[in-house]
């Protein structure tokens, strides 16, 4: 399974950043191979508008089931995951990737 973080950093030890579509990084940890990918995500902070759907779109892409953030996506990015089957889980916004990665594995995430 592929589990995407919205982060300000590139590593498991990174902030989780609580925004959604305007996060400076998506990180990508899959837990069957054990591995990081990283998804520069800066181009989407300097959208006036539609940087939401923009990021569902890189997550879409990169074939995520489960994304981890702070706050959520806004209304149009969450019907983008909706539609694609991509469950949501917030309030990890105070957390490190790795901390929000544990609390998702204990059920201590809320499904957005």
């Amino acid at each position: 399974m592929k589990i995407a973080f919205t982060s300000k950093g590139t590593d498991l030890n990174s902030q989780v950043d609580p925004r959604f579509g305007r996060c400076e990084y998506i990180v990508v940890y899959d837990d069957e191979q054990d591995t990081v990918e990283v998804i520069d995500n800066k181009d989407s902070s300097a959208e006036a508008h539609g940087a939401g759907p923009k990021t569902a779109q890189k997550i879409f892409n990169a074939k995520i089931d489960v994304v981890i953030t702070g706050n959520g996506p806004g209304g149009n990015a969450a019907t983008v995951l909706e539609k694609t089957g991509i469950k949501v889980f917030v309030g990890a916004g105070d957390k490190t990737i790795k901390d929000a990665l544990e609390a998702y594995k204990n059920n201590k995430l809320e499904q957005f």
